[in-house]
């Protein structure tokens, strides 16, 4: 869904810009082909119960738990183990189409990642809310610490702990 509240201000200039998740129902064919490819290169088959997670990882957008999918496939009466649900999201996580996110919680999250696009989150400690953004000047300067220290990424994530403004107004 897209993000309605506007961005605030970013300290020192410029604006957060909260990150849009469209979602087409089920993914589109290219991450079901490119999922179709990787597991060829491992010499694996696109099993009926790997489509299934597939479709539920793609059927919306935002951040899940595994446990989630286990639940929605099961109200769906789909036959998937949560064995196979666990082995295909790391399966899709080593085929760049989901990240996994430790968020604080003692559960981890997942959420669909679109090729060459990058976010990060603010997670609020008391409502576990997490609000995604992306800030081009914050990319820029990851890049050239990165040249400061002669160190070549190869991805990063940025995980910003707080309170979001709902909790602080609440607890007025």
């Amino acid at each position: 869904m897209p993000r309605t509240n506007p961005a605030p201000p970013a300290p020192g200039g410029g604006l957060l810009q909260p990150t849009d998740r469209l979602r087409a129902r089920g993914g589109s064919g290219q991450e079901r082909l490119r999922f179709t490819e990787y597991l060829a290169a491992k010499q694996l088959k696109l099993t009926r119960q790997r489509a299934a997670v597939l479709n539920a990882v793609f059927s919306d957008g935002g951040h899940f738990e595994a446990e989630a999918i286990v639940q929605r496939l099961k109200a769906d009466r789909a036959r998937v183990s949560r064995a196979t649900v666990y082995r295909t999201l790391e399966l899709l996580k080593e085929c760049q189409l989901v990240e996994k996110h430790d968020f604080g919680a003692p559960q981890s999250f997942y959420e669909h990642v679109q090729p060459g696009q990058h976010h990060d989150h603010l997670i609020c400690e008391r409502c576990a809310n997490v609000m995604e953004f992306h800030n081009e000047r914050l990319e820029h300067l990851q890049s050239v610490i990165c040249r400061n220290f002669d160190f070549q990424e190869t991805h990063h994530s940025l995980r910003i702990f707080g309170i979001c403004s709902k909790c602080r107004q609440a607890a007025n």
